[in-house]
């Protein structure tokens, strides 16, 4: 890099620091600096990868059920954070894959392993983790992972020093959720899935998804995930940690869950 960009590079990062920090929807600070229209593409260029090189599930009643479930959670979404900007088309996809898992990436894309209705046995149930993930999203945890990991590539992407090619794919993915493997969901920090928890409840309830059924679905998991590593030693809170937090949210969400209809998916 030519030497004269130096003062431009620091004004610019005196500038970004100082409009850079900004919060989640639940009022946390957050450092967030790449713009949302390159997550958005990132996100689309991931899911078409995706949908292209991984098996796609035909059974059409889980589809039905998926599909149901994400429609209301998005809908419930933005009445319950209406100050956050959404897209106005998400695309659901069902994957077909034995593991429990789901995401949701920037730019409005779900997907959804066929494996997960194995655990998520009710549509409630898989309301928890679909609004879990659409969570992330709302919260912007992508941008922020993305902007922990790179530090200054983060910063030359928002200034536009930098293109994503000169950054790397593999860090691209892995802020984002994606492994290696594509469709292979990483974790985020404990920070960010403990928000995304609360979040996700508060979306389940107000789409009318029965909020109790986070605990039951989180109790699934942890009989079929067999042995976690010590809590301290891993991005996900603990199986009961993470129930722990979502009692401490449920007399609120009951509340709301009490006000609305229940959903006909």
């Amino acid at each position: 890099m030519k030497r004269s960009y130096f003062p431009v590079i620091l004004a610019l990062l005196v500038s970004i620091g100082l409009v850079g920090c900004d919060e989640t929807p639940t009022g946390r600070s957050q450092l967030a600096l790449v713009p949302g229209f390159v997550m958005s593409d990132m996100g689309g260029d991931a899911f078409d990868q995706m949908r292209s090189q991984l098996p796609l599930s035909s059974d059409a009643s889980i589809k039905t059920e998926v599909q149901c479930v994400s429609t209301a959670l998005i809908k419930s979404a933005r009445l319950v954070y209406p100050q956050v900007e959404m897209p106005d088309d998400w695309q659901v996809v069902v994957f077909d894959n034995p593991s429990p898992n789901a995401f949701a990436l920037p730019g409005g894309r779900i997907g959804v392993h066929s494996g997960l209705l194995q655990v998520a046995q009710t549509p409630d149930q898989l309301a928890a983790v679909v609004g879990h993930e659409i969570a992330h999203v709302l919260a912007d945890h992508g941008n922020e992972r993305l902007t922990q990991q790179l530090g200054i590539k983060a910063v030359l992407l928002v200034v536009g020093l930098m293109s994503e090619g000169d950054v790397g794919q593999e860090p691209l993915l892995q802020a984002l959720g994606i492994g290696s493997q594509l469709g292979i969901a990483l974790p985020f920090s404990r920070a960010h899935e403990s928000e995304a928890d609360v979040m996700g409840l508060a979306i389940m309830a107000r789409a009318g998804f029965d909020p109790g059924e986070s605990v039951a679905l989180w109790r699934n998991m942890a009989s079929v995930g067999g042995d976690q590593p010590p809590e301290i030693l891993s991005t996900h809170p603990g199986h009961q940690s993470r129930i722990e937090g979502l009692r401490a949210e449920m007399v609120q969400a009951k509340e709301v869950y009490r006000g609305v209809s229940p959903s006909r998916c």
